[in-house]
């Protein structure tokens, strides 16, 4: 009897991943959509760079021989002081014709090529000066960012130690150079650097708010708190802080205390902050404040009605509270005034297959290929919802661009082999989860569709090596397991190990009927009756109405000999599925009658026979 049908091999339900994209997935790929969404601080924050060079009003040059030098030095100090680097450059580099011995004007122009993104150049010239006598301690420091910027840590960390020798009562000095010793992980000897510095400014918020970044890199977020919340105190409107505390309760899990930091940067130093305002609002709504967030969203409006970026933030909103309406509205709106936002509308498409509003969802999606006919979440939205409307030629279509524009995503691969399978294609199928495997071979769901197809071609060994290679890659695959087990057990194999295999996945899904029944199925083929029909007996229970659990059922009462159970189970099994034609001959053959000529199973066949016709009467 053919068991594993399109609602037992569960690879068909897509996955909670697949089918039902939840809004949480959407909020992250909306997140570059508006300038707003782009503020969202990490999930901790971000390791610490050592400044490289700030620009500062460049020191005066000292007196040159040729009074030509002089003058381009002072036409570039001029250009540098109202910030026209180009300018600048090129004034230096015709004082440095004049005066190619000049260890100042090379330092300059190493500053100004690295602040113009000239990397290669700056570090040239700074390979020229760096070691050589006379300069400053601003200018080392400078230098010194430079280099630690261009991934040269030791030439950096020399110039800081030449600039602390000078000037060892800066403590920006020290500040660089914990930020780098930080950024080689030399965490003890960081903190004791910063530690330096914060002893010559004890009021520094920067010195304790590098030393909680270094807090964060070691891992010790308890630290990392303290001084974060230190420099706070010390500076109540140093926002840096507050964000990065902020990201240190969230990587710590405590969304709570994140909330209530930015409140307290809004309600006492700057209650206008948008960027705050937004990570905010972010929190609140991961932690499902949604009226809380509307509230924020609200006022930011009535500040500022033509505000974008609050107004998609409502919209996400109200999608997470199920409001589609609502939703739908404010996406609708938004894109009239921005109809080229893809993502936008791609959300909008989410919502409206949750109000299975279809048709208005495949417009959608539609609408975004005309836009940008490569548009990878295009295809792969579109190709899923015309597969999960069993339009599958036109998913095929969709699903196949969509694996060749992003090869490494494994769901475009998944569900165009499920809609190859669903139109019997099991060939093409086999060869979309192979393609998928190629490129994601550690992806199990992907190996274990790869050998539900290899069943449809009769290639049992592929099979099980398929479904092995799943359970090797996810140990609590609760779907191969059931797979595998009943495999086994309708083919009579291997039951001991049918039975282990069904009860592991009956323990990772309780109320999975089909799992269940496949248990049941294996204990019959063990001989264990009695188990068998008390879990057969709950797949009923559990699943309902199902053709090839209420054959199973028959069968297991037919081996008690429960004649007229059995005879009724299975009756029932045809009444579900009356084009079962082995099933019609088993009943024959065990003495139980002609099923043909019972007037439940003759009703049973015409209801099939006016439901194939009905579609082309229409």
């Amino acid at each position: 009897m053919q068991r594993l049908s399109e609602e037992r091999r569960r690879s068909c339900t897509l996955g909670p991943s697949m089918g039902t994209r939840t809004a949480a997935v959407l909020l992250m790929a909306l997140s570059c959509a508006t300038a707003a969404c782009q503020s969202a601080p990490p999930a901790r924050p971000d390791p610490p760079v050592v400044p490289a060079s700030v620009p500062q009003a460049p020191r005066a040059m000292p007196p040159a021989s040729d009074s030509r030098a002089s003058y381009h030095f002072l036409l570039g100090y001029q250009a540098e002081l109202e910030q026209e680097t180009e300018q600048a450059i090129k004034e230096y580099q015709l004082a440095l014709q004049t005066d190619p011995s000049s260890n100042y004007l090379k330092a300059r122009l190493a500053v100004l090529y690295f602040t113009a993104g000239d990397v290669q150049a700056a570090v040239r010239f700074a390979d020229d000066v760096a070691d050589a006598p006379g300069l400053d301690a601003q200018m080392l420091g400078q230098i010194g960012g430079m280099y630690a910027a261009a991934g040269k840590p030791d030439k950096a960390l020399r110039l800081f130690n030449r600039a602390i020798e000078q000037e060892p009562q800066r403590s920006e000095h020290f500040f660089a150079k914990g930020l780098l010793l930080a950024n080689q992980k030399q965490y003890a000897e960081a903190e004791e650097t910063i530690r330096s510095g914060i002893k010559i400014s004890p009021d520094s918020a920067v010195g304790y708010y590098y030393l909680g970044r270094i807090g964060v890199e070691a891992r010790d977020f308890d630290k990392a708190t303290t001084h974060f919340e230190q420099a706070v105190a010390l500076n109540p409107a140093f926002e840096p802080a507050y964000v990065a505390l902020g990201s240190v309760y969230e990587a710590k899990q405590d969304r709570g205390k994140a909330i209530d930091i930015y409140r307290r940067y809004l309600q006492g130093v700057n209650p206008k902050n948008r960027e705050i305002r937004h990570h905010l609002i972010r929190l609140q709504v991961s932690a499902k404040q949604y009226d809380e967030a509307l509230r924020e969203l609200q006022e930011m409006l009535e500040e500022d009605p033509s505000d974008l970026d609050a107004q998609l933030r409502m919209g996400l909103v109200y999608g997470e509270q199920k409001n589609y309406p609502k939703a739908i509205q404010q996406l609708t709106q938004i894109l009239t005034l921005r109809p080229s936002e893809l993502k936008v509308r791609d959300y909008l498409g989410y919502l409206y297959e949750e109000t299975k509003d279809y048709p208005h969802a495949i417009e959608a999606y539609r609408h975004n290929l005309t836009l940008e006919p490569s548009y990878f979440e295009g295809h792969l939205h579109l190709g899923v919802l015309l597969y999960r409307t069993k339009q599958y030629p036109e998913a095929i279509q969709h699903l196949r661009e969509a694996s060749r524009l992003n090869p490494k995503q494994p769901e475009a691969h998944i569900v165009l082999g499920l809609s190859h399978f669903q139109v019997e294609e099991y060939e093409p199928s086999l060869q979309a989860f192979l393609e998928g495997i190629r490129h994601n071979p550690d992806n199990a769901d992907l190996h274990f569709n790869a050998g539900t197809a290899y069943d449809k071609l009769n290639r049992f060994d592929d099979v099980v090596k398929s479904m092995e290679t799943t359970l090797t890659l996810d140990p609590h695959h609760a779907d191969a397991l059931n797979y595998l087990g009943y495999s086994y057990a309708e083919r009579g194999v291997k039951i001991e190990e049918a039975i282990a295999l069904t009860k592991q996945a009956v323990a990772l899904r309780p109320t999975n009927g089909y799992y269940v029944d496949s248990l049941a199925w294996a204990f019959f083929k063990k001989g264990m009756l009695s188990e068998a029909l008390a879990e057969m007996k709950r797949a009923v229970a559990l699943v309902g109405d199902d053709p090839v659990i209420y054959e199973h059922l028959g069968e297991i009462h037919l081996k008690q000999q429960h004649l007229s159970d059995g005879r009724e189970a299975l009756l029932h099994a045809l009444e579900l599925d009356p084009s079962n034609d082995k099933l019609m001959q088993r009943f024959r053959e065990l003495g139980l009658g002609d099923p043909a000529k019972e007037d439940r199973i003759r009703q049973a066949i015409r209801r099939v026979t006016e439901r194939k016709a009905a579609p082309s009467a229409q």
